[in-house]
């Protein structure tokens, strides 16, 4: 806001942060207008790509100072791999084939928040939303709205921590959602349906047994993976990439999970890939999908997806100021990310506009060529914009050619 104010003499710094932090326009409003438009997008996107759309879950941190920032504490930020002073947010981004665009998100509240009414009340926080839920259960949200405006997707994917989470899976089978959710590497399956039952109560005295219990084994999906035959793989081509075809070994098996408490165990099939090269890497995922509905294919397909959420807050933070806000307080937190998502949009509907004349248009190109215009329609600036035209054709050029020669070696 600093910056813009530089450029911009008529409108004074205080109008921006007034409009960012305490301006009552209804973000949830426009915010379901950009899951709408973006809805749109994503139709027409599946029928000319002939694929289907998925609902990505992932959480992103935001590096802050101090302790007045909402929902700022000493908790684990993926961006630099480590226990951090940050701000925490659970997203959700919408992807069909190569496009994707983030749609919604949820501030993360830790319990050193939601247990302290009165530091709540100073950031701003409604008293609705001051009760304490985890990243799952706010996923769970997130899921709950897109499913109520009516957006379509026909999976719903995410990261370690959602799919290691039995109440989260759980929920999405209730909900008649299919799902392909990554597992860790320590998660326990049966490879059949185990026999669940209560104990006898021993003799005529004391409670009726209510645990329930199960005599048959159950294994590491890692320890499984390792006693697979090598004609039990599947080679599938997954994706294009900059870099030729996304090859994996894959393998697939229907296998039961079970949480100790429930009365049944709940059929499931675990999806394992593993990279092709000397030293490959494993990803474990569980879907409620069946073998029979799904072909491996499509199961590799689903679990690969979660990369676009990768490239969106990638996109978002190096382009687009995602963590570079100047707010503390809940109202800021939101409008930022509203504008946010309405950005991400507007650069995504330029790159499907302008595809057949620059098919390798990137969020920096978009966002380049946007601020040429803006730098000559209101400043006046001499800025050319037929000389970045001529400078991104150029990139593009040295672009295709290195994509079409890893093609070319793929055969």
């Amino acid at each position: 806001m600093e910056r813009m104010e530089e450029v911009m003499p008529d409108i004074e710094y205080h109008q921006y942060q007034h409009f960012i932090s305490n301006s009552p326009w209804d973000y949830k409003g426009a915010t379901a207008k950009v899951r709408s438009d973006a809805n749109e997008v994503m139709r027409h996107e599946r029928e000319k790509q002939n694929c289907p759309t998925g609902l990505i879950i992932d959480e992103s941190a935001h590096l802050k100072r101090g302790d007045k920032s909402v929902g700022v504490a000493r908790q684990y930020a993926g961006v630099v791999g480590k226990v951090e002073n940050c701000q925490v947010g659970v997203y959700a981004s919408l992807c069909t084939g190569n496009r994707s665009c983030l749609i919604d998100e949820r501030l993360y509240l830790p319990e050193s928040w939601t247990s302290d009414p009165q530091r709540c009340e100073e950031a701003g926080i409604p008293q609705e939303s001051c009760t304490f839920k985890t990243k799952p259960q706010l996923a769970l949200d997130i899921i709950d709205q897109a499913k109520g405006e009516e957006i379509e997707f026909n999976w719903v994917g995410g990261d370690g921590l959602y799919g290691h989470t039995y109440e989260l899976r759980k929920g999405l089978d209730e909900r008649g959602l299919l799902f392909v959710l990554d597992i860790h590497k320590d998660t326990h399956v049966f490879l059949s349906e185990p026999a669940i039952f209560l104990p006898e109560r021993q003799g005529d005295v004391g409670r009726m047994p209510t645990i329930w219990k199960t005599e048959d084994n159950n294994i590491r999906v890692d320890k499984y993976a390792s006693g697979i035959s090598k004609d039990e793989w599947q080679k599938v081509r997954i994706r294009k990439t900059a870099k030729g075809w996304l090859k994996a070994w894959v393998h697939i098996k229907t296998v039961w999970v079970w949480n100790g408490e429930e009365p049944t165990a709940r059929k499931s099939t675990l999806v394992i890939r593993k990279s092709i090269g000397s030293k490959p890497e494993i990803k474990y995922s569980l879907s409620n999908g069946s073998i029979e509905k799904h072909t491996i294919e499509e199961f590799a397909y689903f679990q690969a997806q979660r990369y676009w959420v990768e490239r969106d807050f990638q996109n978002c933070k190096s382009e687009l100021g995602m963590s570079d806000y100047q707010v503390r307080k809940w109202l800021g937190w939101h409008h930022h990310h509203t504008i946010l998502f309405m950005a991400l949009l507007f650069m995504l509907q330029e790159k499907i506009e302008h595809e057949i004349d620059y098919p390798l248009m990137s969020v920096r190109d978009a966002r380049i060529l946007v601020t040429v215009c803006i730098a000559k329609t209101i400043l006046k600036d001499d800025l050319d914009m037929v000389k970045q035209l001529q400078l991104m054709r150029k990139r593009h050029d040295k672009r295709k050619s290195d994509i079409d020669r890893h093609y070319l070696d793929d055969g």
